[in-house]
């Protein structure tokens, strides 16, 4: 199916464009979204007259998205969830939570917008893209944890994972401090018990040694 673009699609094409796609993917999304029409000869004269006022709405709204841009690339969302100890999500974080994360903290985002390349299913930092724009695209971070502290420590640059093995190394150390402090006294209570027991014969010996 022959569509002509209203605006620049991502491995397709730019703004009047006339391009082949699969008449699913046109109905279902091109159109849908107004994104294109339909190659129609009326439709190509329409755009055709009308293409100075398409070209200025998507300069208009290109300047608006790069305002907005300017503000949101690189900005990190904390997303609270539960998880197993090993940092499994019960669940996943989907484009929606994104996008209302995003909203909740001032930043005008709709879901369409937001695309994450790979699921979202356990604890830790995620870069998500933001399209605000076909030409105008910004990388935003979710850190995912179970608490505020904990995604504190996630911004730090430390996993949960890594922070329970140093807790454990931690709590290891301190058992054989533990260890080798009983160690240490109870060798000092042998060592006294000898002294105690050596002066004890000798005690003996001159009480023998008077007697005779």
């Amino acid at each position: 199916m022959q569509v002509i673009l209203l605006e620049r699609v991502a491995k397709l094409g730019q703004m009047g464009d006339i391009v082949d796609v699969k008449p699913g993917f046109a109905r279902n999304y091109l159109l849908r979204q107004g994104k294109a029409l339909s190659a129609s000869e009326s439709n190509i004269a329409d755009f055709e007259a009308r293409k100075a006022q398409y070209e200025a709405q998507n300069l208009e709204t290109r300047k608006e998205a790069e305002a907005l841009a300017d503000k949101l690339d690189g900005k990190q969302f904390i997303v609270i969830r539960q998880a197993s100890d090993g940092g499994n999500l019960y669940g996943s974080v989907s484009t929606r939570d994104a996008a209302n994360i995003a909203t909740e903290d001032g930043f005008t985002v709709d879901r369409k917008q937001v695309i994450i390349r790979q699921p979202i299913k356990e604890l830790g930092l995620h870069e998500v893209e933001v399209h605000l724009h076909p030409e105008v695209m910004v990388t935003i971070t979710l850190n995912v944890a179970r608490s505020p502290e904990e995604a504190e420590l996630q911004a730090s640059g430390k996993t949960i994972q890594e922070q329970a093995a140093e807790d454990e190394a931690a709590a290891d150390f301190e058992i054989a401090e533990l260890f080798e402090d009983i160690g240490a006294a109870t060798s000092e209570d042998d060592e006294l018990a000898e002294i105690v027991e050596g002066n004890d014969e000798d005690n003996d010996s001159t009480g023998e040694d008077s007697q005779s």
